[in-house]
């Protein structure tokens, strides 16, 4: 242990399962889905998509950013619901940030998407009508805004970046964020993402590509709630979904100088690339960064109490994931928990998110369900797929895999 480690005194969530962190705990503890019918636009007749897991309205609340003349100009979803969870997970670390403290304090927050939806707005503007973007639309548009509206909102003035890795971006902005705490160039680190996927040539583009989910030809209507099935025989692609995340991690001498409270700190990591395919994972980079992860913790696979999967439902990479898991564990794979199942895949956000849900189920002892689940014969898992668990977990093992091959894990430590 030491006095640069990065520890977590706070964190906050939005998802499918509600706006309020304490809400989709306990929905996800009973095994409740949050995805529903896609409403989020207008469906064209014959669109190929029809379900989604969506986050829910947010307004108000007495935050500045919520307000109607701040939502005009930054019409993309993901600045409201990023700054709100960097807000709300502020709030939870009891952190202040005055003067100093801002000066070094990191933003690492990010987005695997960004607001393209405000570009092709404008676009579809410009072509129906002949009338040139509003003076927002281009930095709504810009990925790194999403850390410069937080860094504004917040007063932090230490290292900022965007760390964009797919569906790994979440995990990599806490990654990247407890490195400037190691290098002594920050306290304090925002770290988290967001994404809103659901816009119209984005959701058709994943199904064109045969990602999201389909359903067989007989069970089209079948209750959208059971279409995210990760590691299960039937599964058939992600369900996309929408969300926020942002964890606050401090160094530990800075927590203790404090008086913060933690539970948890980022006991190790592994960062790797496939360099193998646009999307399809690759089972030696997989197994590679799960295991650098657990070797930068100084721990051996024994050590690890559970696992929390990237799990997307899909054919290849839950059986990859799987492989990868089974390699390095052997005949001792601990409880490997799916959180997608509950809240569907929301994109760079799914991975914080996710890991937010480890940490409350590491305080609590208890392991989130794998809802949806039907053994298949060639993955051989203990995925909690009876409901919730209770168990103890000192350390958890969390896995994100992104388009390009972006592979990040990470070891969570419980310290309660």
């Amino acid at each position: 242990m030491g006095g640069k480690d990065a520890v977590i005194v706070g964190y906050d969530a939005i998802s499918p399962l509600g706006s309020d962190l304490d809400q989709q705990w306990q929905q996800a503890l009973a095994g409740k889905s949050g995805i529903g019918p896609l409403t989020r636009f207008s469906l064209p007749e014959n669109f190929p998509v029809h379900i989604a897991g969506q986050a829910p309205d947010i307004d108000g609340g007495g935050y500045p950013f919520l307000s109607a003349r701040h939502q005009a100009a930054w019409t993309s979803p993901v600045f409201k619901y990023s700054m709100l969870s960097v807000a709300r997970a502020l709030q939870r670390s009891g952190i202040e940030l005055s003067p100093d403290i801002a000066l070094r304090t990191a933003v690492t927050y990010s987005s695997a998407i960004g607001g393209l939806d405000a570009i092709l707005a404008a676009d579809r503007r410009l072509q129906a009508e002949n009338r040139l973007p509003l003076p927002y639309v281009n930095p709504n548009s810009c990925i790194n805004m999403i850390g410069g509206k937080i860094a504004i909102q917040t007063g932090a003035k230490g290292p900022i970046t965007s760390t964009i890795s797919a569906c790994a971006t979440g995990l990599t902005s806490m990654i990247i964020g407890a490195m400037f705490l190691a290098q002594n160039r920050a306290d304090v680190a925002i770290c988290g993402a967001v994404d809103f996927a659901l816009v119209e040539p984005i959701v058709a583009g994943f199904f064109t590509m045969n990602g999201v989910f389909n359903p067989p030809k007989g069970r089209e209507n079948d209750p959208p709630e059971i279409a995210s099935r990760p590691f299960s025989v039937d599964r058939r692609g992600f369900v996309i979904s929408e969300g926020a995340g942002a964890v606050i991690l401090t160094t530990r001498d800075f927590a203790e100088a404090h008086g913060l409270h933690y539970h948890a700190e980022l006991a190790g990591w592994g960062m790797t690339s496939d360099a193998h395919h646009f999307v399809a994972p690759y089972f030696d980079t997989v197994r590679k960064c799960m295991l650098d992860a657990i070797t930068d913790a100084s721990l051996a696979p024994g050590d690890i109490a559970a696992v929390n999967a990237h799990a997307a439902s899909t054919k290849v990479g839950d059986r990859v994931e799987h492989e990868a898991l089974r390699a390095i564990f052997g005949s001792d794979l601990p409880p490997v928990s799916a959180n997608k199942s509950l809240i569907g895949h929301a994109m760079g956000a799914s991975s914080v998110i996710e890991s937010i849900f480890a940490l409350q189920g590491m305080r609590e002892s208890v392991l989130l369900p794998t809802i949806n689940y039907t053994a298949d014969p060639d993955i051989d898992i203990d995925c909690v797929a009876e409901g919730k668990r209770f168990l103890e977990q000192e350390f958890v093992l969390k896995n994100s895999f992104g388009f390009g091959g972006c592979n990040a894990c990470a070891v969570f430590k419980n310290v309660a």
